[in-house]
C-alpha cells in the first residue's frame, strides 16, 4: 500500500472531524490502485442545501487527476468522487505498465 498524503478544505461550511475523518479514509483506501505515493487534495464545499461538491486534486507519478462531483449530500459526493477517480488511477496504472513495452520506432 502506497503512502497517501490528505490536506482536506472546507469551503462555505463549518469543518467537522467526521467528515474529515471520511473523506481521510477514502483517499487513502485509493493508495492501493497506485505503487507511488499519491498526495491529495479535498475541498468540500456547500453552496446550498441541494449543491455540495466535493473536489479531489491528486498528483501521482508525475500525472494529476482531477475529480468533482456535486450531491445533495458531502458524503454521497465524497462516494462518487472517490470512485471517479479509482477509474482514472485504473487507467493511469494501466498506461504506465504499457509503456516500457512498446517497440521504440525504427
Amino acid at each position: 500500500m502506497s503512502d497517501v498524503k490528505v490536506s482536506v478544505t472546507f469551503r462555505h461550511t463549518e469543518p467537522t472531524d467526521a467528515l474529515k475523518q471520511y473523506a481521510e479514509e477514502k483517499m487513502h483506501r485509493l493508495g492501493k490502485y497506485f505503487s507511488p505515493s499519491l498526495d491529495a487534495h479535498v475541498v468540500l464545499s456547500v453552496e446550498s442545501k441541494e449543491r455540495q461538491t466535493a473536489e479531489v486534486e491528486l498528483h501521482a507519478h508525475g500525472a494529476m487527476i482531477h475529480g468533482k462531483e456535486q450531491t445533495e449530500d458531502l458524503y454521497s459526493a465524497i462516494d462518487l468522487v472517490t470512485d471517479n477517480l479509482k477509474r482514472q488511477l485504473q487507467k493511469q496504472k494501466d498506461k504506465i505498465k504499457l509503456e516500457p513495452r512498446r517497440k521504440p520506432p525504427e
